[in-house]
């Protein structure tokens, strides 16, 4: 298996138009914990992985639903979803942006961001995106 070397992007670089659709709608839907990892060079299954977390099932089902709205609106065509059904974690896949979008206990579960923990941060595109649980949140 070969790995794409690219170069890291610069931290003042402009956030893909795709990126920017992805963190707009977590950021309409009030995604808690957004986090943004550039996996280049670790990974050829994509070059951005985003993991963020959502209240309840139903919330983390309607925040998928609307990063796909934004994608396609955007003109991006995502290559699909699992796990909209139950709604404890919903992966959609942009081809190469990757979102994860779970519930709190499940996300410290499976540990993504540990998996991928040698990616670089990836500069949110919406910095109301960097909000923290309020305290009611961070209980569940």
């Amino acid at each position: 298996m070969t790995t794409r070397t690219r170069l890291r992007p610069a931290a003042a670089e402009r956030v893909s138009p795709l990126r920017e659709a992805v963190t707009t709608a977590l950021d309409d839907m009030k995604a808690v914990n957004v986090r943004v990892m550039d996996v280049r060079g670790l990974t050829d299954i994509a070059d951005t992985m985003v993991i963020a977390s959502g209240n309840s099932d139903r919330h983390v089902r309607s925040i998928a639903e609307r990063v796909l709205e934004k994608a396609r609106a955007a003109g991006f065509r995502p290559l699909g979803t699992e796990g909209a059904r139950d709604g404890e974690w919903v992966l959609v896949d942009l081809q190469d942006l990757i979102v994860h979008v779970m519930l709190p206990r499940v996300r410290e579960f499976y540990g993504l961001e540990r998996l991928w923990e040698g990616g670089a941060e990836a500069p949110l595109a919406a910095p109301a995106l960097a909000r923290t649980p309020t305290r009611r949140q961070a209980a569940t």
